[in-house]
């Protein structure tokens, strides 16, 4: 999964990651990009030191009793105001300022390396209602290079896809600029 995330980010070759797949394109841009040579997840290694962990387990998570203990359900995802206004995602969303996706995960990308992702070029243009966890990632300078903490294809309907989803194949097929012309605030999800 590293090395897919790898190649899609150096050949330019459309990329969604979710859930496990944002948490690998970071692992992968650290280890390439910002030089953390062995950055993994903690999911993976539990015992990793803290400078490698680029995943770690969300702070109020029990460790201990798997049941119940994840992060359910739908939940905001507030776009940072602070990112380019030409974020991709945020413009399939129809330009929303937050949307609405369902949750299923216990890991979480270490703020301690959210810094250098974005000095770096990977931002991330959504965050939870509290500005603490990265819900959605885009890189810069990429044609769709998108990831999500969240579940899209919870709400993916075969007439009616899910945004990110809608991205990635529109990207693959070269018709995205087309696709962001249209108003897609008419056909964003009602919950």
């Amino acid at each position: 999964m590293i090395n897919a995330a790898k190649w899609a980010r150096e050949n330019n070759i459309p990329y969604l990651g979710v859930c496990l797949g944002l948490q690998v394109a970071v692992i992968e841009f650290s280890r390439n990009v910002l030089g953390i040579k062995n950055a993994n997840s903690r999911e993976f290694l539990p015992e990793l030191e803290e400078e490698q962990s680029a995943v770690i387990y969300m702070p109020e998570i029990d460790k201990e009793k798997m049941g119940g203990t994840m992060r359910l359900g739908l939940r905001p995802t507030i776009f940072q105001e602070n990112i380019n206004k030409d974020s991709t995602i945020k413009k399939l969303y129809g330009g929303d300022d937050k949307v609405y996706e369902r949750h299923r995960h216990r890991y979480e990308i270490n703020p301690n390396f959210i810094e250098g992702c974005e000095k770096n070029g990977l931002k991330f243009v959504g965050k939870d209602e509290f500005g603490q966890r990265m819900e959605i990632l885009e890189l810069d300078n990429h044609p769709y290079f998108v990831a999500t903490q969240y579940h899209p294809e919870y709400v993916s309907k075969v007439l009616d896809p899910s945004r990110p989803f809608l991205g990635l194949v529109a990207a693959a097929s070269g018709c995205l600029d087309s696709i962001l012309e249209q108003d897609l605030k008419k056909t964003t999800h009602d919950f």
